[in-house]
């Protein structure tokens, strides 16, 4: 039994859209994505592992097309709409969070995380100021001297004030979703 595969330069990805004829005169005497498909996991363990090492090479191949293909659509939804989600945020009173804007009968949904990160440094100095105190640092830290978001926005202002330098907050990188408005 021969395998032949056709060799494809360095970061060249299967198209997702080849025909099975298209693959079928790339690789010979083999197992094709279209034959995996109508396999259950039993059958599938069966096959070669030569073929299932080409699979998963396959596979993996058409992941990282499809995610270059996620990030240039986010790239490109971004575009479009970031300066008008930043304004509605803006607008709202906020850096951080979703808005909803409306395009040609599309919902769009812009969402720019939160992204908190401390100064472990600065966070110890915080919580022997609060022990100096006679309060327990546990009470507003969790053990491995991470803050979490939701205690920090729930805590009295004197003790915001006294973390407050060793948290530094940023935008994660926006997300964005399309759904039709109902007529």
């Amino acid at each position: 039994m021969t395998h032949r595969r056709r060799l494809r330069p360095q970061g060249s990805a299967v198209s997702p859209r080849a025909s099975h004829s298209n693959r079928e005169t790339l690789m010979t005497n083999r197992t094709t994505l279209d034959q995996l498909r109508a396999m259950d996991a039993t059958r599938a363990a069966g096959l070669p592992i030569d073929h299932l090492a080409m699979l998963l090479d396959e596979v993996g191949e058409l992941k990282a097309d499809a995610k270059r293909l996620a990030d240039l659509l986010n790239d490109a939804l971004h575009q479009r709409f970031g300066e008008a989600a930043a304004a509605s945020r803006r607008a709202e009173g906020k850096d951080t969070g979703r808005v909803r804007l409306e395009a040609d009968g599309f919902e769009v949904i812009a969402d720019a995380p939160k992204r908190v990160e401390w100064h472990q440094g600065r966070l110890g100095e915080a919580v022997a100021t609060i022990r100096s105190w006679g309060e327990d640092p546990a009470d507003y830290v969790a053990t491995e001297i991470r803050v979490p978001e939701s205690r920090f926005s729930a805590w009295p202002p004197r003790i915001r004030d006294v973390f407050a330098p060793a948290r530094t907050v940023a935008t994660g990188r926006p997300v964005y979703s399309l759904g039709r408005i109902a007529a």
